[in-house]
């Protein structure tokens, strides 16, 4: 969960950058070269975000709500921010689900 978070935080960065530097630059200021410098990288972690959430989700404790909602998060400006105080109340929650598993193994 922390390296979702961090990715998270890498992706939506990213896309700011993209959508708030690159592209004004490109329109505005005639410089294309910004959005293909940004593009590609922001690509990329779009794609290790999505790695991470898939690889994250398989364990486990997410609804289909949950999972469109960390998503959806990567499409809109700011929303991995946005997103971060539900990703570290899941994490409590998921933290909490393997600690009462693991005591129910120990009672056995």
């Amino acid at each position: 969960m922390k390296r979702l978070r961090l990715v998270s935080i890498l992706e939506g960065t990213t896309l700011l950058l993209l959508l708030v530097v690159a592209v004004p630059l490109k329109h505005v200021a005639g410089l294309p070269l910004a959005v293909s410098i940004m593009g590609p990288i922001h690509g990329v972690a779009f794609l290790l975000y999505l790695s991470v959430v898939f690889r994250v989700v398989s364990m486990g404790g997410w609804s289909g709500l949950d999972i469109a909602r960390m998503i959806l998060a990567a499409f809109i400006p700011f929303g991995a921010f946005i997103n971060a105080p539900f990703m570290r109340r899941k994490e409590t929650e998921l933290v909490g689900m393997i600690n009462d598993q693991s005591m129910a193994h120990s009672d056995s």
